[in-house]
């Protein structure tokens, strides 16, 4: 019994909290033992990390129990919304490795919400308030200070029904009216004080055109969604703490009204408000939603804010969403990121009831261990200068073969030249060398990776151009010391080299990506956000030649640049133009 017990605590040691909730309502035969969750994106941006945390966790819990997951759009202000972000958002689930069971639009329930809301109006819940912004945010009072009311608040129902329709008309100018619940102007919880629901926009809907001028708020629309659906748990962020009391407020409005309905107690139904256009789950063992809150995920050196990351793109601060200095799942993708690397870091962080700031470089770390078991080991010269073998027979080439990736034997290998002609690193020669540099200097010699020992001629080691830039190096070769000869076990004092024929290598552009903000904490300094941006974040080597073997390589193809780092082909790249993004470096 005692061996039962410890197993069952490291099992719920090894559940987040999250998880333990959800654990504990199916053993109590919550919702009929069935698990529905959703992920609710607001099509107005590119997704981020911080939204792959989210992902994660609803996907992930609806997988890990059996049940299934939804992905649904809150697409209630079409000011901010498109097709591009929707299309673009269901990408980046699918590169993550999740799917959704069905596609649902907070668009789909205009017809209900709008019914809903007359109904409010006339149990006298809700009333049409004429007052600017301003006033209304005047009104609302502090924390410690009750509101004022509204002197719309208790103007008659017939009115409030006739203003309501007014609102969803083309003459319905934007700001002139708003449509509020009734709930407590004293309320501690200040989004209990008369919560907007209702307010008018006069821009075509991604979805709906123009049948809409008037829309429901955020807070309205979203637990109502969820009950619409039959979500058994609302897996959100930290903030929403304060709105939970209000996402049950107006859910509890719903069942009461929905009740109504069963009982026929409201006339002239309209089509939309039909019992068969409920989701069935409604009236079949649904308990309601469990709303559990979780901390969001901050970096640093990057800003979470859609808002900040926008402007980043529209002010073309950056080259669009999928920028690969950016947070976006997109970017990361594009910079060469692997989707098992995201969840790793995502995984590796966890779930609590603290927000936290990650360090970038465990996110790095996490990209790294995992692309070394899957990138192709090639080599690439990004800073080249000549290396000329002098005693190299003129003309002639070898066959060598590299191991594609010394962590997976099955990934074979594949075939580089060697000749008399070759490129290195200009960080790789010294001519005046310091007494720990282990490269190449004069005198010194260093073995060629899959090749040959070379030593650097003492007497004329380089050759330099009029400013005194090295333009040649010279060396010669022990022709016994070639890999997997006897002669390649002699032990030398230099470190091993890369290195690329010079003959058929490929002129390339590398873009090499470092921290898109200089400070480790934009979004908590009080600066304008582009002022803290890294001058340095993207640095273009249009000089550097890589394999030929490299030609065929696709976007999303993880490299390792042998000694350098891990790499990925950009989107830009084609066979006459190469362009490789680095992911990121050897070591942090």
């Amino acid at each position: 019994m005692e061996e039962k017990n410890i197993a069952a605590n490291e099992e719920k040691k090894s559940l987040s909290f999250v998880e333990q909730f959800v654990k504990e309502d199916l053993e109590a035969g919550k919702n009929g033992g069935r698990i529905q969750t959703r992920f609710p994106p607001e099509p107005n941006g590119y997704i981020h990390i911080g939204h792959a945390k989210a992902i994660c966790m609803d996907f992930g819990v609806a997988e890990e129990f059996g049940g299934v997951c939804n992905l649904r759009f809150d697409d209630t202000n079409p000011t901010k919304e498109n097709t591009e972000y929707v299309e673009n958002i269901m990408s980046d689930i699918k590169w993550l490795g999740f799917h959704w069971e069905n596609v649902y639009y907070a668009s789909d329930y205009f017809e209900k919400l709008w019914d809903f809301a007359v109904w409010l109006i006339k149990k006298g819940l809700a009333y049409v308030d004429e007052q600017t912004s301003e006033q209304i945010a005047e009104q609302k009072g502090t924390p410690t200070q009750p509101g004022t009311a509204s002197p719309f608040r208790d103007r008659p129902i017939e009115e409030n029904l006739r203003l309501f329709e007014q609102m969803n008309t083309p003459e319905a100018v934007e700001g002139s009216m708003v449509l509020r619940a009734k709930l407590d102007m004293a309320n501690p919880n200040m989004h209990f004080r008369d919560p907007i629901i209702y307010r008018i926009i006069q821009i075509p809907h991604h979805r709906t055109g123009t049948k809409w001028h008037c829309y429901p708020m955020y807070d309205f629309a979203h637990g109502q969604s969820d009950y619409f659906e039959g979500v058994t748990h609302s897996i959100c962020t930290l903030e929403f703490v304060p709105h939970r009391p209000l996402y049950d407020k107006f859910v509890e409005l719903l069942r009461e009204y929905i009740e109504e309905l069963k009982n026929g107690k409201i006339e002239d139904l309209k089509e939309s408000q039909n019992l068969q256009s409920f989701n069935p789950s409604i009236f079949q063992s649904y308990d309601g939603t469990r709303q559990i809150e979780f901390n969001r995920l901050n970096l640093t050196y990057t800003v979470m804010s859609k808002r900040k990351l926008k402007a980043l793109v529209d002010e073309k601060l950056v080259n669009g969403w999928d920028d690969p200095r950016m947070p976006t799942v997109c970017g990361m993708r594009r910079r060469g990121y692997s989707s098992q690397s995201v969840r790793n870091f995502i995984d590796s962080i966890g779930y609590t009831k603290f927000d936290a700031l990650n360090d970038y470089a465990l996110l790095e770390a996490s990209v790294r261990d995992d692309l070394n078991k899957k990138a192709c080991r090639v080599s690439a010269v990004l800073n080249p200068v000549k290396l000329v073998i002098t005693n190299y027979p003129e003309g002639q080439t070898e066959e060598m073969q590299a191991v594609n990736n010394p962590e997976n034997e099955a990934d074979g290998t594949h075939t580089i030249t060697f000749s008399r002609e070759l490129w290195i690193e200009r960080d790789d020669f010294m001519e005046v060398a310091e007494k720990k540099f282990m490269r190449l200097a004069p005198g010194k010699e260093v073995r060629l990776k899959n090749a040959y020992i070379i030593k650097c001629d003492e007497n004329h080691p380089c050759d330099k151009d009029a400013e005194g830039r090295v333009t040649t190096i010279y060396a010669t070769y022990d022709p016994e010391s070639r890999s997997g000869m006897p002669g390649a076990n002699r032990k030398i004092k230099g470190k091993t080299l890369h290195w690329l024929n010079s003959q058929d290598a490929l002129k390339a552009e590398v873009r090499i990506y470092d921290k898109l903000f200089a400070i480790e904490n934009p979004g908590a300094d009080e600066r304008d956000f582009r002022e803290l941006l890294n001058p340095d974040s993207l640095v273009v080597l249009d000089n550097s030649y890589v394999e030929p073997y490299l030609k065929e390589k696709k976007a999303g193809d993880f490299l390792q640049f042998q000694r350098i780092g891990y790499f990925t082909p950009d989107i830009d790249s084609t066979p006459d133009h190469l362009v490789f993004n680095k992911t990121v470096g050897l070591k942090s």
